[in-house]
């Protein structure tokens, strides 16, 4: 499993990480001796964005390009993905993600998700940047990108019917998956607020996944919410074949060694904030201060890296927006 990792703190030149109870079975504490802050900021942003320095080359075009936004600036989205908070909600959105049986196929059957861990996290946080921080064009360039990838995602689910990676159904669940992981995260972990709340949040990301071709999306918290019931109700939810094997691996990923405990607090984090029902379907145990301890890895990155993402104030650049503090 995780582990029983279940608090997290600074202290002098160590980060101590406590185990979730005192029992000898517990084992000791982990010690984890810290980088110096550069050292951690750029490794940090160097593993995301596949370059030495930590920019990617689709940056620049959120700094440079028109002065436009398929997402209201400073708005709900920005909100909630400028935040490091999206780094315990990715993770719980794949582990959402691989209880539909239909999805989960298809990540099995065309995902390189066991040799290409990095590359696939890497694409999932350009989607999530470019769509919320970028201009208009250069959203839609994106997303015409992904429409033709998903046009070759076709194979046979688990009950014998075909799916399509382009089905608006299927991209309605991974879309509902997502918004509910990364609002969820943000709400448990004390994420900025939301300007207009949950519901605002929900409402405004819908267009990201209008531009795949998802219809019938939700527009509040509570739409959500009684989507991802209906979803519950699909033949085989959270019973498909690939569905333990991919959450195993999200449990353990192929990892650099130096990131494998921060990804552990995270996971355990991500496990911890879905439904229960879920988590149990995945057999995922849900512990008392998972959510802590993220918070205390997540306080540590935002001194090493600034509570502002750099393609929000890339976006800021291009709008003309003033700054936030760093």
């Amino acid at each position: 499993m995780f582990g029983r990792v279940a608090g997290l703190c600074w202290s002098g030149s160590v980060v101590v990480v406590t185990a979730s109870d005192t029992s000898p079975s517990a084992g000791p504490s982990i010690i984890v001796p810290p980088s110096p802050v550069p050292l951690v900021s750029r490794a940090f942003r160097s593993l995301l964005s596949g370059h030495p320095d930590g920019t990617p080359p689709w940056m620049e075009r959120i700094a440079t390009g028109a002065p436009d936004c398929l997402v209201e600036p400073d708005g709900p989205s920005w909100a909630v993905h400028g935040s490091l908070t999206t780094l315990v909600g990715g993770v719980r959105a794949l582990m959402m993600q691989t209880l539909h049986p239909a999805a989960v196929t298809g990540v099995a059957e065309h995902s390189a998700f066991r040799t290409d861990t990095i590359g696939r996290l890497r694409r999932t946080t350009q989607w999530l940047v470019v769509t919320t921080f970028a201009d208009v064009a250069t959203a839609e360039a994106l997303a015409g990108a992904v429409r033709s990838m998903h046009d070759q995602v076709v194979g046979t689910a688990p009950d014998g019917e075909r799916y399509e990676a382009s089905d608006p159904e299927l991209l309605r669940w991974v879309h509902d998956a997502f918004t509910d992981s990364f609002l969820e995260a943000h709400l448990a972990l004390g994420g900025r607020e939301i300007p207009g709340g949950p519901d605002a949040y929900v409402a405004e990301w819908a267009v990201s996944a209008e531009l795949l071709g998802a219809t019938d999306l939700p527009s509040s918290r509570a739409e959500l919410a009684e989507q991802l019931d209906a979803f519950r109700t699909t033949s085989g939810f959270g019973e498909a074949p690939s569905t333990a094997e991919v959450a195993r691996f999200l449990r353990e990923p192929g990892l650099p060694l130096a990131f494998r405990a921060p990804y552990r607090v995270l996971a355990m984090a991500a496990a911890a904030t879905l439904d229960p029902r879920d988590a149990a379907l995945l057999g995922l145990p849900q512990r008392p201060g998972a959510v802590k301890a993220a918070a205390g890895l997540l306080q540590m990155l935002g001194w090493a890296l600034s509570s502002t993402s750099p393609a929000e104030r890339a976006a800021r650049i291009r709008l003309g927006l003033a700054d936030l503090p760093r």
